[in-house]
C-alpha cells in the first residue's frame, strides 16, 4: 500500500514533499564523468572509493544507489521468491561439501 493510499496529498502537500528532496544539478564532464554534488554525498554518507549502482528506470530517469541500499534491495528481490525457512548460502554449502566430496 502506497503512502498516498493511506493519507491523499493534495497539490500543495505534493509540491512541499517535492521541494523538501535534495536536488542539485550537476554536469557531464571530460570523461563523461558526472560529480556527485556534496550534499548528496554527505546525505547518502558516501566517501571517495565507495561504490555506487546507478540504475536506469523505463521512464528514462537514473537512480542512484549506496552499494548497501543495492544489497538490499536486491535482497528483498529474492527474497519475494524465497521461502524465509530456505537458506541458499546452507544449500550452496552443501553443493560445495558434495563436490569436494566427489573429487576425493
Amino acid at each position: 500500500m502506497a503512502f498516498k493510499d493511506i493519507m491523499p496529498l493534495n497539490k500543495f502537500e505534493s509540491f512541499y514533499i517535492i521541494l523538501s528532496m535534495i536536488a542539485e544539478v550537476t554536469k557531464l564532464t571530460n570523461g563523461n564523468r558526472v560529480v556527485i554534488p556534496a550534499a548528496i554525498r554527505k546525505s547518502l554518507g558516501l566517501q571517495v572509493g565507495d561504490a555506487v549502482t546507478l540504475v536506469l528506470q523505463d521512464n528514462g530517469e537514473v537512480r542512484l544507489l549506496t552499494q548497501a541500499e543495492a544489497v538490499r534491495q536486491a535482497q528483498a528481490l529474492v527474497r519475494q521468491h524465497i521461502s524465509k525457512e530456505r537458506s541458499l548460502v546452507e544449500e550452496l554449502l552443501a553443493e560445495r561439501r558434495e563436490e569436494v566430496a566427489g573429487r576425493e
